[in-house]
């Protein structure tokens, strides 16, 4: 991670002109630890929130280490969106509340929008282009959220896209 401007993020391609190369760490990690202990390199999954979520789409895009990648509150850079060739069809889940202030629903100039980031992904793994959608219990009505899910299925190697669509949600897990 880097400071600028006193606040912690990752440098998901130059990000306010980092210059840390936080792909080279992550794989690194992975190295050091497949070193010391005993994990299975074809199980290694990244979901990141907010900023951490433009980070998981970039290792998404730029690094073949990861069995699956998810966002929560985040979405993808428009750079990013139009530089994006992964290696391999990659399973994805996206987690986002329509009411998120600082990452938008709808994207922005920075930004792609949900539904367009979770389209790329299907396309990406060869899912269905018709999701299932459930609607899910109510579980927490002091919220006043609710929440969808839409699940791509069909894709290569068995892979599916998930949205959890939090209606009402904001920037929070």
């Amino acid at each position: 991670k880097e400071r600028l401007t006193r606040q912690r993020f990752w440098n998901y391609g130059n990000i306010r002109g980092a210059t840390v190369d936080d792909l080279a760490f992550l794989e690194a990690l992975i190295d050091t630890l497949s070193a010391r202990y005993s994990i299975n390199l074809r199980r290694i999954y990244c979901v990141g929130m907010s900023n951490g979520s433009y980070m998981s789409y970039y290792l998404g895009c730029h690094s073949n280490r990861f069995a699956a990648i998810g966002g929560v509150t985040g979405s993808m850079s428009a750079d990013l969106y139009a530089s994006c060739r992964p290696a391999r069809p990659l399973p994805v889940i996206q987690i986002s509340g329509t009411k998120d202030p600082l990452n938008p629903y709808k994207g922005n100039a920075g930004s792609r929008a949900i539904e367009e980031v979770v389209k790329f992904w299907v396309k990406q793994n060869g899912c269905d282009t018709i999701p299932e959608i459930t609607f899910l219990d109510n579980r927490n009505k002091r919220d006043q959220c609710t929440a969808e899910r839409f699940l791509y299925t069909g894709g290569i190697n068995g892979n599916t896209v998930a949205l959890f669509k939090v209606i009402g949600g904001g920037h929070a897990w």
